[in-house]
């Protein structure tokens, strides 16, 4: 293995933006601390977790119940 190496004449990953898109989300607090644990579980990051969650009912075909219940936070 060399002690250095020179980046000079690399190039970015072109594709890199495509890839994934940062969005900011309000979400309930207890769904944030279920994924939370079972990511720590699974040892994987949350927010990997929740992708594939979210990828897994888009491939799917899952859609939303949109029979509205209580919030965790009311009936916990």
């Amino acid at each position: 293995m060399r002690k250095e190496y020179n980046f000079s004449k690399g190039t970015k990953n072109s594709y890199s933006k495509q890839l994934k898109q940062s969005v900011t989300m309000r979400v309930d607090r207890a769904i944030v601390e279920y994924f939370k644990a079972l990511a720590s579980e699974l040892d994987v990051p949350y927010q990997t977790l929740i992708n594939l969650y979210l990828r897994d009912g888009v491939l799917s075909g899952r859609r939303p119940a949109m029979t509205w219940r209580p919030s965790w936070s009311e009936s916990s």
